[in-house]
C-alpha cells in the first residue's frame, strides 16, 4: 500500500459517521438505504460519505437487480491495522530503551556511580 492510499483510508477513518457505516457493513451488506436508517441526514450526505468509503477502498458496491449494495473490503483496513502495529511496535521499542537508560541512571545514582 503506498502512502497515498493510507492517506485515504485514515482520511475516511477520521469521521465518525463513516466509520458507523463501516462497522454496519462489518455484520453485512448492506444497501445505501439500510445504511442511511440509523443517522439523521439525508440521503444524499449518506452517499457522499459511500463515495469517500469506496474512493478510499474500504467499500465496495455491486448490482443486484435494482440496488446497488455495499460490502466491507477488509483489504484497505487490514494494511492500516499493520500500519498502526508497525509503529506501535516500533514506539514499544523506544519506551523498553529509555526504561532501560532511567533504571541505568537509577542504579548510577544510587551507587555514586558515573558522577
Amino acid at each position: 500500500m503506498v502512502d497515498d492510499e493510507l492517506s485515504l483510508v485514515f482520511s475516511a477513518l477520521a469521521d465518525p459517521t463513516r466509520r458507523a457505516i463501516l462497522a454496519r457493513l462489518a455484520r453485512g451488506d448492506a444497501t445505501a438505504n439500510q445504511l442511511a436508517e440509523p443517522f439523521a441526514m439525508t440521503q444524499q450526505a449518506v452517499s457522499k460519505h459511500l463515495k469517500v468509503l469506496e474512493h478510499a477502498r474500504l467499500i465496495s458496491r455491486t448490482r443486484s437487480a435494482q440496488s446497488r449494495p455495499c460490502a466491507l473490503d477488509t483489504v484497505r483496513l487490514d494494511a492500516a491495522a499493520s500500519w498502526i502495529a508497525e509503529h506501535r511496535r516500533v514506539w514499544a521499542e523506544r519506551y523498553d530503551r529509555l526504561d532501560e537508560h532511567l533504571a541505568a541512571l537509577r542504579g548510577e545514582r544510587e551507587t555514586g556511580h558515573g558522577r
